[in-house]
């Protein structure tokens, strides 16, 4: 039978595992915050309701404490301008289409191994050939393409 501390325990693991799968150092928190409750029930044998407490407060001091901290750490850096220089490398480079084009519709390319969106004044079926002319939006996600 399970303990109410190993519960906590495994709360915190399923907190882990689902900031794994969506990060966005939020959910690691909720881990630590639910093991902090663990450790408090090993130690001192607390209601319910003093558990919950527990894991609230230390969930949320933690983060609004240490994300700054885990952002900066774990967060990584881009260099100014990465993507205006990805877009200048692009250009004039072919790509495939991937899913068709239309003028009020952008469709999809595969650059380089990766998908992106891409923006044409024609209609470009799925399957043709295109040349980069450059950035389609601010975003940098979304390339202007033409027909080959």
């Amino acid at each position: 039978m399970f303990s109410a501390s190993l519960t906590w325990f495994l709360i915190g693991v399923v907190f882990l595992f689902a900031e794994l799968a969506m990060p966005g150092l939020i959910l690691i928190f909720f881990c630590f915050g639910s093991w902090v409750a663990a450790l408090t029930l090993l130690f001192a044998g607390v209601s319910v309701q003093v558990q919950l407490v527990v894991f609230l407060v230390s969930s949320l001091v933690l983060l609004f404490t240490l994300r700054k901290v885990f952002m900066r750490t774990f967060g990584g850096r881009l260099k100014d301008g990465a993507d205006k220089e990805l877009s200048d490398r692009a250009v004039g480079r072919q790509a495939l289409v991937t899913t068709a084009i239309r003028p009020a519709v952008p469709g999809e390319i595969k650059f380089r191994g990766s998908f992106w969106r891409a923006a044409a004044d024609v209609d470009i079926p799925e399957g043709a050939t295109v040349v980069i002319e450059g950035p389609g939006s601010d975003d940098g996600l979304t390339f202007r393409v033409r027909p080959l």
